[in-house]
């Protein structure tokens, strides 16, 4: 997570409540345990490392960074094994000596890389959109390269995407609050623990990022893209009133912002239908979606991965539904075999959604014939032996 906890007792501090160390900025709630942390947590050996590294927040970062790359290389490692990075060629890296990874949905020797090799990428390009003045526009174009493919433009998933994450904090954390690239860092930040299932310290890093963005009264459209974040972080905590409180809100403010064809008003119609289905209020999660996919269809088309994800919801509320009937069952069971082939070619087979749509999938057709089963009388059983 960010620094917005003391080094010793972990008490939360937000952005600014505490004290700092004078030479390298770690925080404390106060002096007793600034006092503790230099008489017997080592940071009187720390302290000049740390600031000859750029302060507390780009020593974290920086170490946060190394660990998540070990921990990407040892996740792919059988993946890419035998292969080389299609931006260096080689299959270690030159100079940090890191393994290979691929997080997206690339097929056979497409994809690999190094972590570094991919921050590098992004980070030339920004660097020159920046530096040659090219205008947001481009600044625009060119950002998604700290979290897309540039071959195959899926968004990467899981270890990477944590990689990828500390990367993109580390090289903007230095630049003042209000200088976009920062922000957008955070948020990359907080995407990249959700990711990796580091729920407790992304919350923390998004609280920070919703409280900074406040302070800089943005507009309502990036509001409720934090809003919308830190919902998803309250659900995977397993906190689900929280998440359906936000996620009514949100819906309800992207339809009088965008209006109910905008991509990200179906987005949080997804978003609102699975926090409904987490509470058990299948029937509300049902008619929402019965009303967004048409919708999604006509605007999205059949290959946008949140068109796959509106189907894939709806037919998880038809057959979790303890009222399901055999009917719900057999059409959630249909749905499923025809967004399972689309979700693999678009998302490719490794991607978690896609593995998670064939988890569905299974379970919703062992539903489907237990209950098939359970609808044939004894008489028609005799009958069949």
């Amino acid at each position: 997570m960010i620094l917005t906890h003391c080094a010793v007792c972990a008490v939360e501090l937000g952005l600014s409540l505490g004290k700092k160390c004078g030479r390298c900025s770690t925080r404390y709630c106060g002096a007793e345990c600034q006092k503790q942390h230099w008489e017997q947590g080592g940071h009187d050996k720390l302290c000049k490392l740390i600031k000859k590294s750029g302060g507390a927040e780009q020593y974290h970062a920086n170490t946060k960074y190394s660990e998540a790359v070990t921990v990407a290389a040892e996740a792919c490692a059988e993946d890419t094994k035998g292969q080389t990075c299609y931006i260096c060629t080689q299959a270690l890296h030159w100079k940090t000596k890191e393994g290979l990874v691929r997080g997206c949905a690339c097929r056979g020797t497409a994809g690999v890389a190094h972590v570094s090799c991919l921050v590098e990428q992004a980070k030339i390009l920004m660097d020159e959109a920046e530096e040659n003045n090219l205008g947001l526009k481009a600044l625009n174009e060119r950002w998604p390269r700290w979290h897309k493919c540039s071959l195959c433009e899926q968004t990467y998933h899981g270890v990477v995407m944590c990689a990828l994450g500390w990367a993109c904090w580390k090289t903007y954390l230095g630049r003042p609050e209000t200088d976009w690239p920062r922000c957008l860092a955070m948020q990359q930040l907080g995407h990249g623990l959700g990711a990796a299932d580091h729920h407790e310290d992304a919350l923390s890093v998004k609280e920070a990022e919703m409280a900074m963005l406040r302070r800089l009264s943005v507009p309502e459209g990036e509001m409720l893209n934090v809003q919308c974040n830190l919902a998803i972080t309250y659900a995977s905590l397993g906190r689900h009133e929280q998440a359906l409180s936000l996620r009514r809100d949100i819906y309800s403010g992207r339809l009088k912002l965008n209006g109910e064809e905008h991509p990200e008003t179906l987005r949080e119609a997804n978003n609102y239908a699975t926090t409904l289905s987490e509470l058990q209020r299948y029937q509300e999660a049902k008619s929402l979606l019965r009303k967004t996919m048409p919708v999604a269809r006509r605007v999205l088309g059949e290959d946008n991965e949140t068109r796959i994800l509106t189907r894939w919801i709806y037919a998880d509320a038809l057959y979790t539904d303890p009222g399901a009937t055999l009917d719900d069952l057999r059409e959630a069971v249909t749905t499923l075999e025809d967004i399972e082939p689309i979700a693999r070619r678009v998302l490719g087979g490794a991607h978690p959604r896609t593995m998670a749509i064939e988890r569905t999938l299974q379970k919703a057709r062992a539903a489907s014939e237990a209950k098939a089963t359970e609808a044939i009388t004894p008489g028609e059983r005799v009958a069949d032996k």
